[in-house]
């Protein structure tokens, strides 16, 4: 035997050992209900998107029931460049007029949803896991009421109403269709969601994919919730990765001033999350290569985990 042959033959014995200790953590996981809230620049790179879908498949095919929702808003940015249309956001929340709602939902249940169900299907080809692309739209999955946003005028100190168009909120999440498709026994579906919901009025709004993600979850009592970011987890005050905490933990960090910018609407939908059933919630890495697998199926774990108490 040559030194390529060993080196091969030792990768084997390495996979089967990782796949042996990885065990007592399928366990856990089977047949339990993920969900994966999937966006972030990485969105647009298509080895990373390659490897996110085979990544879920893999987790079907491990007997997980994974449920992706999407967000798109670079994406979006870079439509309503194309279409001259400026956009203006609010607390991080875009400001959504009738030509920018039409681009987004366009982006959204249209180009990004299909690519990352399309992406999801080719990876599970050979054990037809079909990734299924659906907006809040679909059956009357997600029904919304229009955000409501006050600002302080810093001479008057007088608070006044922002209008941000069609931004909605959810406001009832009806799972029906979601769990008719992930307790099939003949077929092998992904529920593929973009933050696309309606009003009872029947308007379509514009929702923040986490805060979808975060609803859909409780709906469906996710084992856990996946938030996957452009950053390794939540950063303490001493600026290491905390690898656990609570809600109330969590809160503390929002109250202090250590969570700042874009980490404190995550932690918030965390929060929301588990106070709505959710097991637990993970801040993650998601550029990194498996770490929904590393999170999942291993003691380590990758990025920082909310939980109740």
């Amino acid at each position: 035997m040559d030194e390529t042959e060993r080196q091969s033959e030792d990768r084997g014995w390495d996979t089967a050992k990782t796949l042996a200790e990885a065990l007592p953590y399928i366990q856990i996981y089977d047949r339990k209900t993920v969900v994966i809230k999937y966006g972030g620049h990485a969105m647009g790179e298509s080895a990373v998107a390659k490897q996110f879908a085979a990544d879920v498949v893999l987790l079907k095919l491990m007997g997980v029931n994974p449920v992706v929702v999407h967000g798109g808003g670079p994406q979006i940015s870079a439509m309503l460049g194309k279409a001259g249309v400026k956009s203006a956001f609010v607390d991080g929340l875009r400001v959504t007029d009738t030509d920018t709602m039409q681009i987004a939902e366009m982006v959204l249940s249209g180009a990004v949803n299909k690519e990352i169900a399309h992406w999801i299907t080719m990876a599970g080809k050979e054990a037809d896991v079909r990734g299924i692309g659906l907006s809040g739209k679909d059956a009357g999955l997600l029904t919304v009421e229009k955000t409501t946003r006050t600002k302080r005028d810093p001479d008057s100190m007088i608070e006044h109403e922002v209008d941000l168009g069609f931004v909605g909120e959810p406001t009832k999440v009806d799972p029906k269709l979601i769990k008719g498709l992930i307790a099939s026994e003949t077929e092998d579906w992904v529920p593929v969601i973009a933050p696309i919901g309606v009003a009872e009025d029947g308007l379509t709004y514009n929702v923040n994919a986490d805060t979808v993600a975060g609803a859909v979850a409780g709906s469906l009592g996710a084992k856990r919730m996946l938030l996957l970011t452009d950053v390794a987890g939540v950063k303490g005050a001493d600026g290491e990765i905390i690898r656990q905490m609570t809600v109330e933990e969590a809160q503390v960090l929002i109250d202090t001033g250590v969570a700042t910018g874009g980490m404190i609407p995550k932690l918030e939908t965390a929060m929301t999350a588990v106070r709505a059933g959710v097991e637990a919630v993970v801040i993650l890495d998601g550029r990194r290569s498996h770490a929904m697998l590393v999170e999942l199926f291993t003691e380590h774990g990758a990025g920082t985990l909310v939980k109740a108490s």
